[in-house]
């Protein structure tokens, strides 16, 4: 699995690096002069954080996954408006998308 993250000091730190080793993890993260690289997972994570477990406290692991997979698949993807996609979800723009191709063929 890889786990994307900046430069910051925190990710590049012996024990951060230490721990990535000990549970088989790969770090990814964005070059230095290259903001973009990892620009769409942290923006998520950005969105994540702020639209939905800033303020919440889990119970335990286990609500925690629940509740963000809640958020990915009944809230983010079929229902939250992006702007990149022209102010449409993501299945919407998908839909629309293979619609297109299928017009096309």
């Amino acid at each position: 699995m890889t786990i994307h993250s900046d430069q910051g000091s925190q990710f590049s730190s012996h024990e951060w690096q230490a721990f990535l080793k000990a549970h088989n993890l790969v770090a990814s993260m964005s070059r230095r002069g290259n903001c973009y690289d990892n620009a769409v997972a942290e923006s998520f994570f950005q969105l994540l954080k702020r639209e939905r477990i800033r303020w919440k406290i889990y119970a335990d692991r286990e609500e925690a996954r629940r509740d963000v997979f809640d958020y990915i698949e009944l809230f983010y993807n079929p229902k939250r408006r992006h702007g990149y996609t022209g102010g449409l979800a993501p299945v919407e723009f998908e839909k629309q998308y293979f619609n297109r191709l299928e017009s096309i063929c």
